[in-house]
């Protein structure tokens, strides 16, 4: 995808520059054989920060400098370039080659850093997938290994934290999604208990744990007062355990009222079911004792009716 994108901005640009004027001094050296002068001319272009321009010289280079003395510092220029218009997916690409290309060159730990810190500026919204947060986490990580030492590793272990709040932001907004779809199906209310749970397992310092916790208790709360009164009782139970967690957790927290009127609510529901099923039960001993003392009537009236 991101050669497509790459080749779009080199047609737009070299569609602009051949209107602009024919054979126009650029035009010239973008045509010319002589590598040495266009490469300069690359360089006068990125100094004078004409990227545009300039990506379409090094981009002609790059193919032709292949072994050749200066070919690193051209390929780095070139990554740059890419940097400097945003185009991060190639250039992060590009930068990458680079360090794999040349590991002992004095751009190698940058051009690492550099294809690491293209990653971070294309993660997205927490909205949206967060494959992009990984790899990017990956390579700040694997940059960190291979130059713990350097200063840029202190900036990576920032950006990684910066990424993996991100991660947070959207492992709650997840686990929160399904307690809010709890309406329309009650199985969503134990999904959302998992789901909180597991990104608690993932984050452990995750910066929404007291919240998160009272989301537990009123999910499972909400799964229990729902189900059939059959299943309520065990449910209801869970919740108390929930809230009692909460309550030893963050004991000092402003949603501390709100845990003990769930665990209260819980008891009352127990006492409730537990009282739904003595009443049914004594229905149905009412109704077996009056069908047993129908069938005794009416095998008392068979043995008096005299047989004709």
């Amino acid at each position: 995808m991101f050669k497509i994108k790459h080749l779009t901005l080199l047609s737009f640009t070299i569609l602009a520059l051949t209107i602009a004027g024919c054979k126009s001094q650029f035009e010239k050296i973008r045509l010319s054989n002589d590598v040495a002068k266009k490469n300069q001319e690359a360089m006068r272009l990125y100094n004078k920060k004409s990227y545009n321009k300039a990506l379409i010289l090094f981009e002609d280079l790059s193919q032709k400098y292949r072994g050749r003395d200066g070919a690193q510092q051209l390929n780095y220029y070139y990554a740059m370039t890419l940097y400097k218009l945003k185009d991060y997916t190639t250039a992060r690409y590009q930068f990458k080659v680079f360090a794999d290309t040349y590991p002992t060159s004095e751009y190698a730990e940058e051009c690492r850093y550099m294809s690491a810190y293209c990653y971070y500026l294309e993660s997205p919204d927490p909205s949206l997938d967060q494959e992009n947060t990984l790899k990017a986490i990956d390579a700040l990580q694997l940059f960190i290994n291979f130059y713990p030492k350097s200063e840029r590793a202190a900036e990576a272990s920032k950006y990684i934290v910066l990424l993996r709040a991100k991660l947070e932001d959207k492992a709650f907004a997840n686990a929160k999604m399904y307690y809010e779809l709890g309406g329309y199906d009650i199985t969503n209310y134990k999904s959302a208990v998992i789901a909180l749970k597991n990104a608690q397992i993932d984050f452990p310092d995750i910066k929404y744990a007291e919240e998160m916790d009272l989301l537990i208790v009123k999910s499972q709360f909400n799964y229990a007062k729902n189900s059939t009164e059959l299943r309520q009782e065990d449910r209801y139970n869970e919740t108390i355990t929930y809230a009692n967690e909460f309550m030893e957790s963050h004991p000092e927290s402003n949603l501390l009222a709100e845990a003990k009127d769930l665990k209260s609510a819980s008891e009352a529901g127990i006492v409730n079911v537990k009282s739904y099923f003595a009443s049914q039960e004594a229905l149905t001993a009412k109704y077996k004792a009056q069908l047993s003392k129908e069938n005794k009537k009416q095998r008392d009236t068979t043995i008096k009716t005299p047989i004709q």
